[in-house]
C-alpha cells in the first residue's frame, strides 16, 4: 500500500500510502476520496451556474444523481469489458478501490442516462449538457490525482525533468514488458516514465478555465458540450498514445480510447461547423428557469421570460427570482367572480 515516488529530474520524492484511513476493518483509499472530491467540485459548479443556462437547480439534483450513479457503473463496465485479463469473481469486477474505471465509459453513461433524466424531470437537455461538460473538466482535473496516489495511468520512459518512477511503475513495467514490446513500446522498468495523469489533469484544468470564460459567448445550445468533446478528445488521443496501460480493442490491436476520441472529435467538429453556420446571424437567448412546474402550468403565462445568454450571472439570478415570483402570484390569485345575472324582474324595472 506504500509507494515511494520519485521525480529524479526535479529532485523530488514522496512517500504515498494509498489507504487514507480504516473503518471497521475496511480500508478507505485516497483514490475514492479524490474522485469524490472531484465529483463534488463539478456538482458545486453546476448548481451555482444552473440559472445562467435556464435550469432549475432543484430538478438538476435528480439529473446529476442519476447521471453520476450510471456514469460510475458504465465506467467500470467499460473497463471490465476491455481489460486485458479476466476477473476471478463478481466482487473483483465491481471493486473499484484499486482503480480500474474508464473515463469514456463514464461520459457515455452520464450523458445517456443523465439525458433520459432530463426528459423525465423536464430539464432542458442541451443546456444541461453544456453546463455539466464544464463540471466534468473540474472533476477530471481533480480526479486524475487519484491515479497518482495509486501510481497508475502513467506512460512510457522519458528523460524529461518531470519523469516519474516508483515501486509500482517498476513492478508493472517489469510484468508487462514483453507485451508492451509486442505492441511497439520498448520500456525500461528502472527508468522514469511520463506522468500522464498529470498531463490530463493540467489539460482539463486549462479547458475548464477557457470554457468557463466562454459561457457568455456561446452561440447555440450544445455549443460548449461540443467544444468539450473536441478539447478532451484531442488531449486523450495524444496522451493515450504514451500510456502503457491502455485498454485495447480485442482482435484489432487498437487503443480503445484513441478510437473513441478520434471518432468523437471528428463528429463534434463537423457538428460545430454546421451549427455555427446555421446560427451565425443569431444570438442565443435563455428561457429563465421555472421552479414550480405545477404553478407554471396553472398560471399559463402567454410568453416565456427570456434573457440574452450574454447577461451576467447576477442579472440571471434576479430575473429568475422575479419571474418565479410572478408565476407563483398568478397561480395563487383567486379567479375573478362573474357578476350575478340580473333577474328578469330587475331587467324590467330598469327598462321602465
Amino acid at each position: 500500500m506504500i509507494n515511494h515516488v520519485q521525480f529524479p529530474g526535479l529532485g523530488l520524492e514522496f512517500t504515498l500510502d494509498r489507504v487514507a484511513f480504516t473503518i471497521a476493518g475496511l480500508d478507505v483509499y485516497w483514490y475514492g476520496i479524490i474522485l469524490a472530491t472531484g465529483l463534488l467540485a463539478g456538482m458545486a459548479f453546476a448548481f451555482r451556474y444552473a440559472v445562467d443556462f435556464g435550469i432549475d437547480a432543484d430538478r438538476l439534483v435528480d439529473v446529476v444523481v442519476i447521471g453520476t450513479v450510471c456514469g460510475i457503473i458504465c465506467a467500470r463496465a467499460y473497463y471490465v469489458a476491455f481489460a486485458p485479463f479476466e476477473y476471478e469473481s463478481f466482487w473483483d469486477m465491481i471493486d473499484i478501490r484499486d482503480g480500474g474505471i474508464a473515463i469514456y465509459g463514464s461520459l457515455i453513461g452520464a450523458f445517456l442516462f443523465g439525458g433520459l433524466a432530463c426528459i423525465w424531470r423536464k430539464v432542458p437537455l442541451l443546456p444541461t449538457f453544456d453546463l455539466v461538460a464544464i463540471g466534468f473538466l473540474v472533476g477530471q482535473s481533480i480526479g486524475r490525482w487519484g491515479n497518482f496516489m495509486n501510481q497508475e495511468a502513467f506512460g512510457t520512459n522519458t528523460d524529461l525533468p518531470w519523469g516519474m518512477m516508483s515501486e509500482a511503475t517498476q513492478s508493472y513495467l517489469a510484468n508487462w514488458q514483453q507485451t508492451l514490446v509486442e505492441q511497439g513500446m520498448a520500456v525500461d522498468p528502472t527508468q522514469p516514465v511520463h506522468p500522464t495523469f498529470l498531463y490530463e489533469s493540467l489539460w482539463c484544468l486549462l479547458g475548464f478555465v477557457l470554457l468557463w470564460k466562454y459561457i457568455k459567448k456561446r452561440r447555440f445550445d450544445g455549443d460548449i458540450a461540443l467544444l468539450y468533446v473536441i478539447w478532451y478528445g484531442c488531449e486523450r488521443f495524444v496522451v493515450e498514445g504514451l500510456r502503457t496501460d491502455s485498454l485495447m480493442i480485442p482482435g484489432l490491436g487498437l487503443r480503445t480510447s484513441q478510437v473513441v476520441a478520434l471518432v468523437s472529435v471528428i463528429a463534434a467538429i463537423i457538428a460545430q461547423v454546421v451549427l455555427r453556420r446555421k446560427y451565425k446571424d443569431t444570438s442565443l437567448t435563455v428561457r429563465l428557469a421555472v421552479a414550480d412546474l405545477k404553478a407554471f402550468a396553472k398560471a399559463a403565462p402567454e410568453q416565456w421570460e427570456e434573457l440574452s445568454a450574454s447577461a451576467d450571472h447576477k442579472t440571471f439570478v434576479e430575473a429568475t427570482a422575479d419571474w418565479n415570483r410572478r408565476i407563483k402570484e398568478k397561480a395563487n390569485a383567486p379567479e375573478a367572480e362573474d357578476p350575478a345575472p340580473e333577474t328578469q324582474e330587475n331587467s324590467g324595472e330598469d327598462a321602465e
